[in-house]
């Protein structure tokens, strides 16, 4: 049972809060519901070019102090992009409480912007992007977006590209900003031995100072989805495939049962149907899965395995055959028990890590309002039935809706 508090300041911005008396470590964050999918393509990257600039500078601390603040204490300060937000949290000793909030909302709402940190950064930046074309596993995710998500915002690279990274100077991340950074989508999440008092108490002197904000923009949504197939060529070995499509977004009824469809098909389990059959059975990969992610007004469903050129029409029919089998045959009773029993663990064991609690806990607020309880969660699971995966699995792994990639071995 969760003991969540959700609370509003008088700005907008909310607060959640849960008390765990078994640790000495806080874990607390700064939610933005800001991300890759609110750029064009003229500003592609900024979001997460923005985000760098949050540690290199603001009203009272320097790059160098930004460093420092945390670190010299052990603690630990980092953030990260995603297509719908932006987070910046921190993990200290909870005596340092009070210093971790200050230097989140430090950097999330003062950043200066030094012409000279930008430079750096940019370089940094172009340097990651090498790094990120340089490792298959990474990119094909995004290649794969771009093939389903394209002439949209959501197939972007969050990165951006070289010619965006470029022209980015102060105006533009203030302008971005200021025009996203709407109060009502904004969260702060904390986990730790923190009384709630004292909280309520760090928020109202830190949080509460930023001006209530309104944004009017709106987001495009996504609604064009078209089955497209590509082959692009890379410096590897092996050849890396990926097969996926459009899904069902956050609110839609279907998201907990094809969340567990997508968990048996090539969930992170050995006993996954395309691990035992593609890995064990005929030895072809090395690993296999299947992922499902949804967002505010779509989803994505994708398959990810790497495996010798020669093999690669082999291994594409023996995923056909396990998705071909899920669509066709519901689950026998035992089947459907276990497999319900299987993603109940997953989540159970997930919720011991406790930064991971805590980024949880802030997406919920900004995506539902409220942090389910996890026995919530695993009623809408117990919920599920075979007919109800049949149907998702004949919907969604239609063989005229999937979208192929190839990433193969640049030819010599």
């Amino acid at each position: 049972m969760r003991n969540c508090t959700i609370f509003k300041l008088s700005n907008g911005i909310r607060v959640v809060h849960q008390q765990i008396t078994t640790t000495n470590i806080v874990h607390c964050g700064i939610f933005l519901g800001i991300g890759s999918r609110d750029e064009n393509p003229a500003n592609q990257g900024i979001a997460h070019f923005w985000e760098h600039m949050g540690f290199k500078g603001t009203k009272k601390r320097t790059s160098l102090d930004i460093i420092e603040s945390l670190d010299s204490i052990g603690g630990e300060l980092n953030a990260f992009t995603d297509k719908e937000k932006v987070v910046f949290y921190a993990s200290v000793r909870d005596q340092y409480f009070e210093r971790a909030v200050d230097v989140l909302t430090d950097i999330t709402f003062q950043s200066t912007f030094p012409k000279n940190e930008i430079q750096k950064e940019r370089s940094v930046i172009l340097e990651e992007m090498a790094m990120y074309f340089d490792s298959p596993d990474d990119s094909l995710q995004d290649e794969l977006e771009a093939v389903i998500f394209r002439n949209h915002p959501m197939g972007m690279n969050i990165l951006g590209n070289e010619e965006t990274v470029r022209s980015f100077r102060k105006k533009d991340f203030v302008s971005f900003f200021a025009d996203h950074a709407d109060n009502r989508n904004i969260v702060f999440s904390c986990i730790g031995n923190i009384s709630l008092s004292e909280v309520e108490r760090m928020a109202k002197k830190y949080l509460e100072r930023r001006p209530a904000f309104k944004s009017t923009l709106k987001r495009k949504k996504f609604s064009a989805y078209d089955r497209r197939e590509k082959v692009i060529q890379r410096g590897v070995k092996q050849s890396r495939c990926a097969i996926g499509r459009d899904a069902y977004p956050l609110f839609n009824e279907n998201r907990i049962p094809f969340y567990l469809m997508s968990n048996i098909l090539g969930g992170p389990g050995m006993n996954s149907r395309l691990s035992l059959s593609v890995r064990e059975k005929y030895g072809l990969v090395y690993a296999i899965d299947a992922h499902y992610l949804s967002y505010s007004d779509t989803g994505m469903f994708a398959i990810y395995f790497g495996t010798e050129p020669k093999q690669v029409k082999k291994c594409m029919a023996l995923i056909r055959k396990e998705m071909d089998k899920l669509a066709d045959k519901r689950l026998r009773p035992y089947e459907l028990a276990s497999a319900k029993e299987q993603i109940k663990g997953q989540l159970a064991l997930s919720e011991e890590n406790n930064l991971g609690l805590m980024i949880m806990m802030g997406r919920a607020v900004i995506d539902f309002g409220r942090v389910p309880q996890i026995e919530e969660v695993f009623d809408k699971i117990d919920q599920v039935t075979s007919l109800s995966l049949q149907q998702v699995a004949n919907e969604m792994f239609d063989e005229e809706k999937l979208s192929y990639l190839l990433m193969e071995p640049t030819l010599k």
